[in-house]
């Protein structure tokens, strides 16, 4: 219900501007947004006349995919590095990832799981025997999740337990069909209406290296001009001042 009202306040909020035509983008987001995405893609349809059309998967994936000639306009990445890989590439127009977003690990289980109150410490409980986590070298809040692990210096008794996950979405999913008993995600899947209704979540402390959602515009882009009002539209004051509402801090 939060969510559906913050999706409403956000719509409300941003309607009224001078509509630009039937464009079309081509996005590739980083599978932590998978939650909110419809959220900011009818918001801005609204606002812009602009449709985007997103294309979900791992940071590292999509920045190979980009690499490799792959026709996106606009990369939202779940963190700086795989953007500043598509820079470095010669392939996007700012000469550094433009920050959009902060993310949050949290860890989440379904309603029966059987120790209560959850946190990150009981995943070294003898009853926990699958953690699900995204991988660590793919996706950006894998790599908080590991870490978050070795710095508790839990890594080598959990290791054996861990489903690795292509990206965070898939470790969510994981979690929801009893592949895992626990997992790693992100605040934005955490918050969604289905994983509030069958699950619980506790932050983890934010002993992780910050998670700097990061995103670019890439230079053959055939709509260069609107895939840069896109991505300062993620960055405007409206925008930022809903963050909150979708699991995401705002970097203003």
């Amino acid at each position: 219900m939060v969510r559906m009202v913050a999706a409403l306040v956000l719509g409300l909020a941003l309607v009224g501007a001078r509509a630009q035509g039937a464009k079309e983008l081509k996005v590739a987001a980083a599978a932590d947004l998978q939650p909110v995405m419809p959220v900011f893609e009818a918001a801005y349809e609204k606002k812009t006349g602009v449709k985007l059309k997103v294309s979900f998967a791992s940071s590292s994936v999509l920045a190979t995919q980009i690499v490799n000639g792959a026709p996106f306009d606009v990369f939202l990445g779940a963190d700086y590095s795989f953007p500043e890989k598509v820079v470095a590439a010669g392939l996007a127009v700012e000469p550094e990832p433009v920050p959009y977003a902060k993310g949050t690990l949290v860890v989440w289980a379904r309603k029966e799981f059987p120790i209560q109150p959850l946190s990150v410490d009981v995943l070294t409980d003898p009853r926990v025997t699958r953690v699900a986590v995204a991988d660590e070298f793919h996706a950006p809040y894998g790599a908080a999740a590991y870490a978050t692990m070795r710095w508790m210096k839990t890594f080598n008794a959990l290791k054996p337990k861990l489903v690795v996950a292509e990206n965070v979405a898939q470790a969510a999913q994981f979690v929801v069909s009893g592949n895992a008993q626990v997992g790693f995600i992100s605040l934005t899947s955490a918050e969604s209406p289905q994983m509030k209704e069958i699950g619980v979540y506790a932050r983890v402390p934010e002993i992780y290296p910050p998670i700097r959602q990061c995103g670019v515009v890439m230079k053959k882009s055939p709509n260069v001009e609107e895939a840069k009002a896109f991505l300062e539209w993620m960055t405007s004051d409206e925008v930022q001042g809903h963050m909150r509402d979708f699991g995401l801090a705002p970097v203003k």
